[in-house]
């Protein structure tokens, strides 16, 4: 008997104790879930945000002078909205609702920045190259990945090359439209490269040549900065000195009059 009851007691604890954790991973499960969808909502305020600036920025850029405009327009806000959307992704999910309308709205907010960069390499002369880049899933897509690396880096390397990646599923009829233009096979990834369609996995060496060689790398635009500078200061100081003897013979001049 007295087993017995010592018995429940030891299941009366067990429950109470097994209860406790349950409820306690309950609530953290809970508190940590909100916390996560106000991480998120915070994201995807900043995420509308960027974007609405950004259209802003196209308005302005429309009306302005060659002379005012620099080769990179935009080219760092638009990569640094791609990464938010991609970190909301990664926590969020891509089929969440949401995430993908900002998918969506980055697609277009390529697209106008691809149209709006053209339409100012040809009116000012600018050496801008363009690629345009189709990626699938893992399931449909193995390289990818390692294709977007290689974007990455040439990106980095070349600061006149614009990059634009779209999601070969989207639906929106305008990335449909950019595959009908250039008339890009099925075969992923896709990569539009001034404006030649190049199907399946390309390596570095293959991309780079494909581009024009009139590219210059970062390194080589600092190079002739560089140099363009020294040639200034250069031409600064030789016409220093030529007003300084200038200078000097004209006194020297006067002084042999006077005499």
């Amino acid at each position: 008997m007295k087993q017995e009851h010592f018995d429940i007691k030891k299941y009366v604890a067990a429950f109470i104790l097994t209860s406790a954790i349950f409820l306690t991973a309950f609530y953290l499960s809970e508190f940590f879930g909100e916390k996560k969808a106000e991480h998120l909502k915070e994201i995807e305020k900043k995420i509308s945000l960027d974007i609405l600036s950004s259209e802003i920025q196209y308005d302005l850029l429309k009306e302005a002078s060659c002379e005012n405009l620099g080769n990179n327009i935009l080219s760092q806000e638009i990569n640094e909205l791609a990464q938010k959307i991609s970190q909301a992704e990664k926590e969020q999910g891509n089929s969440d609702e949401q995430i993908v309308y900002l998918k969506n709205y980055y697609a277009l907010l390529q697209t106008k920045d691809y149209l709006l960069s053209k339409r100012i390499a040809e009116k000012c002369g600018k050496k801008s190259v363009f690629i345009i880049y189709f990626y699938g899933t893992e399931a449909e897509c193995s390289k990818c990945k390692e294709e977007e690396y290689i974007l990455d880096y040439l990106r980095t390397t070349y600061p006149d090359l614009r990059v634009y990646a779209f999601d070969y599923n989207s639906k929106l009829s305008a990335v449909g439209t950019i595959l009908s233009l250039y008339r890009a096979k099925e075969e992923l990834p896709i990569l539009i490269i001034n404006g030649a369609s190049q199907s399946g996995f390309q390596t570095r060496e293959e991309i780079i040549s494909k581009l024009p060689s009139s590219l210059k790398t970062k390194a080589e635009l600092e190079e002739e900065a560089r140099a363009a500078t020294t040639t200034e200061v250069s031409t600064s100081s030789s016409k220093k000195e030529n007003i300084y003897k200038a200078g000097v013979g004209a006194i020297t001049t006067f002084i042999k009059t006077d005499n």
